[in-house]
């Protein structure tokens, strides 16, 4: 099949980067072509200004020959998927995803038995979107067989081919329609793909918690994911992605007030409830397939009392010292997200768990023991005492006044002892 490039060359750092020409020499050696493709190509199209380290490239060399080409010409080559036509190379401050050029012979789901070929286009075919089928060569020369510029420049996401099939040779895709929709695409979201997408979303069942909690979290990282969202909710696949009330509007608070936030505070913004209990936060958890770290804050950011922001600042350091800076911090963060804190008072809260530290305390056991307290329950109940007395007087009271009040709790204990 014969490939024209479209009128439109590609322009971006890592194209014209030595370590790029000089992997692109190799591949060529033996005149036959090389592209850049995929991500990398298309994100050129609209910021040519980015750079980025992770580059992928199509040849129809096999894989053997590519590290033959590649270590011929003196750059360090990894077999990181020989059996899928794979191998990556190191070059300068990049990695090259080098692969054969693919036909798919037969699909059984998103396991396909493929075979190599020299066509450009039959592997394009292949790809989950427009947008993703292009490719450029050395020179920016820019190959669309599928109309994926047109596409990205207009904000369309759709399929290669008829949505359902390519949805059904792997349901993971799916959500991957909503994450890049909520990158590129503009509305309205394209019927067929929303209609196909709906329709099979009880696939994403399928689905293991890895590939379904990586996909969501790209998705909550997404500037627009609020609309995404919502378009999730429509055909159903939130549901299934998130088996949870969710609140997308508690989202949008969030993200217009800190669009920094982390997909885990996003996520928890969407979803604190007030039915919320640990038995079905453990659920969630393990449908996302969280770490042990990732549970327990989402465990604290769904169960925690919500600090209240316009209480005075020794009730705030109290709170901070008690819950910790970066627990404090995503809490107040919810607060605003669930419309139960005025911005102007989080903020002040957020600058104080900024810069604010409680001192040391400033006793510690061995002042119980030159006491004759022994080591045990007894020992540790007072330490206790004296820094919950601590802490409520605003972490004021000195090393002498923190003694003083445990010898007056000692006083008290033996008077309490004294059978007289």
């Amino acid at each position: 099949m014969t490939e024209l490039p479209a009128p439109v060359r590609v322009h971006a750092a890592w194209l014209t980067a030595p370590e790029s020409r000089r992997v692109l020499a190799a591949l060529t050696a033996d005149g036959r072509p090389a592209r850049f493709v995929g991500g990398c190509v298309r994100d050129a199209v609209i910021h040519p200004e980015l750079d980025v380290a992770d580059l992928d490239i199509a040849t129809p060399e096999p894989p053997e020959r590519v590290m033959g080409l590649l270590e011929a010409a003196g750059i360090r080559v990894i077999p990181t998927g020989l059996k899928h036509g794979t191998v990556t190379a190191l070059c300068g401050r990049h990695a090259y995803e080098i692969t054969t050029l693919r036909r798919d012979v037969a699909c059984f789901g998103r396991h396909a038995e493929v075979a190599f070929t020299d066509d450009f286009v039959e592997d394009a075919a292949r790809r989950d979107f427009t947008i993703n089928t292009m490719s450029c060569d050395g020179e920016g020369r820019l190959y669309d067989p599928f109309g994926g510029r047109a596409d990205l420049l207009a904000g369309r996401v759709r399929f290669v081919g008829e949505a359902r099939a390519r949805i059904a040779e792997d349901y993971l895709r799916i959500l991957r329609f909503f994450r890049f929709y909520a990158r590129f695409g503009r509305p309205p979201a394209d019927p067929e793909a929303l209609a196909a997408c709906a329709e099979l979303a009880h696939g994403i069942d399928r689905l293991s918690g890895e590939r379904v909690r990586q996909e969501l979290f790209r998705i909550l990282r997404t500037p627009r994911v609020v609309e995404a969202f919502r378009l999730m909710q429509a055909t159903g696949v939130l549901a299934r992605v998130v088996p949870w009330p969710v609140r997308p509007d508690r989202l949008k608070r969030l993200i217009e007030a800190y669009p920094g936030a982390d997909p885990l505070l996003r996520l928890a913004a969407m979803v604190r409830d007030a039915t919320a209990d640990p038995e079905s936060i453990g659920r969630l958890a393990d449908r996302l397939r969280l770490s042990n770290a990732e549970a327990r804050r989402l465990y604290d950011l769904l169960l925690l009392p919500l600090p209240d922001t316009a209480a005075p600042p020794r009730a705030q350091r109290l709170a901070i010292h008690r819950l910790g800076a970066e627990r404090y911090t995503d809490l107040v963060r919810l607060a605003v997200a669930l419309d139960r804190a005025d911005p102007a008072d989080a903020e002040a809260c957020l600058t104080l768990a900024a810069t604010w530290r409680a001192p040391p305390f400033p006793i510690g056991g061995a002042d119980l023991l030159v006491r004759g307290v022994h080591p045990g329950p007894a020992l540790g109940r007072l330490l206790e005492a004296v820094r919950t007395f601590w802490e409520e007087a605003d972490f004021a009271p000195d090393r002498a006044a923190c003694l003083a009040r445990l010898d007056a709790l000692l006083a008290a204990h033996a008077e309490a002892q004294d059978p007289r």
